[in-house]
């Protein structure tokens, strides 16, 4: 239960940063973003995979493009899901779910999940 807590502060930091840099990313208010990194969270644990395994024949076929496009995908239902997170368009989904992907990796080397 801890590792998730510090995955999902983690999320809120690469949250916060994307919606600094994209501009199609907005985070109205503190709590919006806490409750985003949350939903983030869940949702790359539980709708991500799935979605993976359903979409492998097509990421074969594009040489893991469609990565992607199912990242954005799952960036773009955590801010339908959660008001005051808001993303504009499917480029700002991808653009933003490929910052937030970065960002987090880099955090992730510096924090220590037990």
């Amino acid at each position: 239960m801890g590792g998730f807590l510090i995955h999902a502060v983690v999320l809120a930091v690469a949250i916060w940063v994307t919606a600094q840099v994209v501009s199609g990313v907005t985070v109205a208010s503190w709590g919006a973003l806490a409750i985003a990194a949350l939903v983030l969270a869940i949702v790359n644990a539980i709708v991500r995979p799935i979605l993976v395994i359903l979409t492998l024949p097509i990421t074969v076929l594009t040489l893991g493009l469609f990565y992607l496009v199912i990242n954005g995908a799952a960036f773009g239902l955590a801010a339908a899901l959660v008001p005051g997170f808001q993303v504009a368009s499917w480029t700002s989904a991808i653009l933003g779910a490929l910052l937030t992907s970065l960002v987090s990796w880099f955090l992730g080397i510096f924090v220590r999940r037990d």
